[in-house]
């Protein structure tokens, strides 16, 4: 369940995406008198127009390593140009490089103690080469957001707490995030929300338990307690939150569904139908009702209603193995061999294809 509850970051998605798909690296300078010196008279405007303008132009349609070519090019004619290595530091940012990144990013904020930007791509280059503990005092000082990000650092400063178990800071960052006060039970169940996407499940549940303390009626808590206590198996306990999380919040079809998958697993399939059917009249756009409903009747003996639900989600989600797989089974109860078959297949190449995914 963690894992279908994990969101991966999109920034980590594209950006170390596009660094994977280089084969060669350009080596950048390591040797200290080569870095551009602060307060030099010469800038970016005094340099070859066309060079600078080609560089951000190939940048800006996604041609990273012709830009750093570029960029490097005029490294070598000017190796002092001020703002040159803030356009090397962002350049390596966006094309997933976040060593380099480091390098020049360092070395733009040397020369420029108040590039706020430089400072903030710098701690968030820390936190996507793994080092949250180097990347936390930089994002610290910068808690803004810039466009050439692609994120908002006061996320990844919070994650960076998580990553480091300083989960009172954490606490604080989100809450500034989400703007509560850091001390109320809305903090907390953010928090908590954010521990378990990270895998730490032992302290979501403590700060679960502590937003639930604060404010009982607060929308969502107990249905994230019940989804706790169903990955640990508890499913009575888990039973029981998710119906106070109906009392409170009665119109969340994600409630009517998280419960009846409950119901579902102590074999109570009338009441995990009935469920199901007003998760989906409260939400029809949602895949895991119309799944979790395809196994409920299958399971009935229902097996004709269960192929429809399933194909319901699979026109919705045809990339989604766990339907193709279902429908399988399903067909091959109903003696339909070559369409259970078909859809086994697309339901293995399908799952290897995800397996093949970093």
């Amino acid at each position: 369940m963690l894992k279908a509850l994990r969101i991966s970051l999109a920034i980590l998605n594209s950006l170390v995406g596009a660094a994977s798909a280089r084969a060669e690296v350009i080596q950048v300078p390591q040797n200290p008198s080569t870095a551009s010196i602060p307060g030099s008279s010469q800038d970016a405007s005094s340099a070859p127009r066309s060079d600078f303008e080609q560089a951000r132009h190939l940048l800006a349609q996604g041609k990273y390593d012709e830009a750093l070519l570029a960029l490097h090019g005029l490294e070598a004619k000017h190796p002092e140009m001020k703002g040159l290595a803030h356009e090397l530091g962002a350049a390596y940012y966006r094309s997933g490089n976040f060593p380099n990144a480091i390098f020049y990013l360092k070395r733009a904020r040397a020369q420029d103690p108040n590039d706020a930007e430089a400072e903030q791509l710098l701690g968030l280059s820390y936190y996507l080469a793994q080092r949250p503990a180097e990347a936390i005092p930089e994002l610290e000082k910068v808690q803004t957001w810039f466009a050439s990000a692609n994120v908002d650092a006061a996320y990844i400063l919070g994650i960076c707490y998580i990553q480091t178990k300083d989960y009172p800071n954490a606490r604080k960052a989100f809450a500034k995030m989400f703007d509560v006060p850091a001390d109320s039970a809305a903090s907390y169940l953010f928090t908590a929300r954010m521990l378990l996407r990270q895998d730490f499940a032992p302290v979501a549940e403590d700060y679960a338990h502590k937003a639930v303390a604060l404010d009982p009626k607060l929308p969502l808590a107990h249905q994230l307690l019940g989804e706790l206590y169903l990955y640990h198996s508890q499913i009575d306990d888990a039973i029981t939150e998710f119906r106070k999380e109906l009392e409170i919040n009665p119109g969340d079809p994600a409630a009517y569904y998280k419960l009846a998958d409950g119901y579902s697993r102590v074999q109570k399939y009338d009441e995990a139908e009935r469920l199901l059917q007003r998760s989906i009249w409260l939400d029809p756009t949602s895949t895991g009702p119309y799944i979790l409903l395809g196994k409920v009747l299958e399971k009935k003996g229902e097996t004709e209603l269960a192929v429809r639900a399933l194909q319901r989600a699979l026109a919705m989600d045809p990339n989604n193995p766990v339907p193709h797989h279902l429908l399988g089974l399903a067909y091959r109860d109903l003696g339909k061999n070559e369409e259970a078959d078909r859809e086994l297949k697309v339901a293995g190449q399908l799952e290897q294809g995800q397996a093949s995914k970093p």
